[in-house]
């Protein structure tokens, strides 16, 4: 059972339409007490930190969250959820979870902003949801990436006037800045790559 965290503002809706399609099992996770029924969680994007942070906290599940990745199960961080990895986000100025070493920056770029549409993604290292997928095309829209304080962390970048990390993987939390619930036939793979996950 997937638990996708219902944090008010995220993509949550288009996430588990395309866990269905995949014949998923997946519940919404608003209280601390679900995360127990659940093998894995992906929290989804959209949504700013600092709304996303205290919704955290006002429910609970700021420190569920934290406790369920500290017992080793699957963490999937779709843009905003992976930016909340980290320890905190120029985009308000927003103390995060700080599961990562590093901040969430402006995307520095003289390129349009926000970074909407499909653009590739390049592996820099052997990606576990990514494999076989350089130089495949992902829906992004966002502002803000991510910073880590340890480069080895990314193990994929993308392009948008300057390039920025736009997948992370470590042991069992894996991160991507690009939406895969609206990235076609890739971005379910990469949805199912991420439910086996619950079973190695």
């Amino acid at each position: 059972m997937i638990g996708v965290i219902d944090h008010g503002a995220g993509n949550l809706a288009s996430v588990g339409h395309a866990l269905d399609h995949l014949g998923l099992e997946w519940r919404a996770v608003r209280h601390p007490r679900q995360l127990a029924t659940v093998d894995a969680i992906i929290f989804p994007g959209v949504g700013a930190a600092g709304a996303a942070m205290s919704r955290l906290r006002q429910t609970g599940l700021e420190q569920a969250v934290l406790a369920f990745l500290k017992s080793g199960r699957p963490y999937l961080g779709i843009c905003l959820g992976l930016q909340l990895l980290f320890q905190a986000s120029a985009e308000d100025d927003s103390p995060c979870l700080s599961v990562l070493e590093g901040r969430v920056v402006r995307l520095p770029t003289a390129a349009k902003l926000p970074h909407v549409g499909w653009n590739t993604v390049e592996l820099l290292r052997p990606c576990s949801l990514l494999d076989g997928f350089d130089g495949a095309a992902f829906y992004f829209t966002h502002s803000y990436v991510v910073d880590p304080a340890s480069p080895e962390l990314a193990c994929a970048r993308t392009s948008h006037g300057a390039p920025f990390v736009s997948a992370i993987e470590q042991g069992p939390l894996f991160g991507v800045q690009f939406h895969p619930e609206r990235s076609g036939e890739a971005g379910l793979q990469v949805l199912a790559r991420f439910a086996r996950q619950m079973a190695a």
